[in-house]
């Protein structure tokens, strides 16, 4: 086992804050819409939730690692390459030399060919049987590399697809999760990631006791509707009473934050002109997660995540460039009424807190920054 020669150094003057540990994937992405027997070429990118997580919060300012496995081939190669390009520290990620690095492919809809998924719809293809990632196990916390960023890192994040990818992995998660391993000071946030296909041969049982060990758990309604039998907050809340926070996301309309005292904050969704809605849910998971590394406000931590999830959005791959870093404080600032009334398109972000030349004059549309 060796690392990935492309693995940056982190670097003394930003220290990792953040460690985001799970399998990410090579991807192919059709050409096109339609399905995949009707496709003429796919284009190389790559995915996975946990590196998702590392490359929003880099991209939103917070230093960040992620530690996982790949194969000792050119999609293990491009895959760190990849992620270490968009600022995040690679060092702790493993080559195996046996194992390959998963791979999925995604099938978009809108092509009108019989079978399509319609249009705005998309769905993954998964072969990641055996892959490196899942020989992801507790033997990596001797691992000196991954040591130094655990020990050092504010915030842990996991998820539960991690969990579904084999005995090792999930031994692994419990080591993390165990409270004599916990380090003071620092954050375990826990997104359940409900993967079905991942469950079919494994007992999803052991899901409960993992996210009721952690800090700060993210789910979605629906989610949580399938893997627990109930989307409801507050149900939610009583049957995960040990984490500081509890945050459900109800889909593209709300998203509601219970602390272990009683309080909830509810967030209402932007308005969002999707264009790709994979890698949302990991945009909004970084943005709630930078947000409550700055001691935001239960408020200000939501709709960074929300506006971290548009600029996801309105992107074609999982990742989206969040707006200026001004632009970002005056819509955390909005009034409630302000806030309703902001719209994100591809073309930009349309608020009445953004308006030109003066700030009585009508909304314009504040265009985001392109991907590099």
């Amino acid at each position: 086992m060796n690392r990935q020669d492309t693995a940056p150094a982190p670097r003394a003057a930003e220290p990792v804050q953040a460690v985001c540990l799970g399998e990410s994937m090579a991807v192919l992405l059709a050409d096109g819409p339609g399905p995949l027997d009707t496709v003429g070429a796919f284009r190389p990118s790559v995915g996975g939730a946990e590196s998702n997580v590392a490359c929003a919060l880099a991209s939103l300012g917070i230093p960040s690692a992620w530690i996982s496995r790949v194969g000792d081939d050119g999609f293990g190669r491009r895959l760190t390459a990849e992620v270490g390009a968009r600022g995040v520290d690679t060092s702790a990620v493993a080559v195996d030399p046996h194992r390959p690095t998963g791979l999925y492919l995604k099938e978009t809809g809108g092509s009108g060919h019989l079978g399509d998924l319609g249009a705005g719809s998309s769905r993954l293809h998964y072969y990641r049987t055996g892959s490196a990632a899942s020989a992801l196990g507790p033997a990596l916390l001797a691992d000196p590399a991954a040591a130094r960023l655990l020990a050092g890192a504010r915030l842990l994040h996991l998820s539960g697809i991690t969990a579904a990818l084999s005995d090792s992995c999930l031994v692994l998660l419990r080591a993390l999760l165990a409270p004599e391993r916990r380090r003071p000071g620092t954050l375990v946030s826990f997104d359940l990631n409900w993967r079905p296909a991942l469950w079919h041969d494994r007992d999803p049982a052991v899901l409960p006791a993992l996210l009721d060990a952690a800090d700060l758990v993210l789910l979605g309604a629906d989610e949580a509707e399938a893997a627990f039998g109930t989307g409801d907050p507050r149900e939610l809340r009583a049957l995960f009473p040990s984490p500081a926070t509890l945050v459900v996301k109800d889909s593209g309309n709300a998203v509601t934050a219970l602390t272990r005292d009683g309080r909830a904050v509810t967030e209402p969704a932007l308005t969002v002109e999707v264009v790709e809605a994979t890698g949302a849910g990991d945009a909004f998971a970084a943005g709630y997660l930078a947000g409550t590394l700055r001691g935001l406000d239960q408020r200000s931590r939501l709709r960074l995540g929300h506006l971290s999830a548009a600029a996801a959005l309105i992107a074609h791959e999982d990742h989206g460039v969040p707006a200026p870093d001004e632009v970002l404080t005056r819509l955390l600032g909005a009034s409630r009424e302000q806030w309703a009334a902001t719209s994100v398109t591809a073309d930009g972000i349309v608020s009445p807190l953004l308006t030109s030349p003066s700030p009585t004059g009508p909304p314009t549309t504040t265009p985001l920054p392109t991907t590099p």
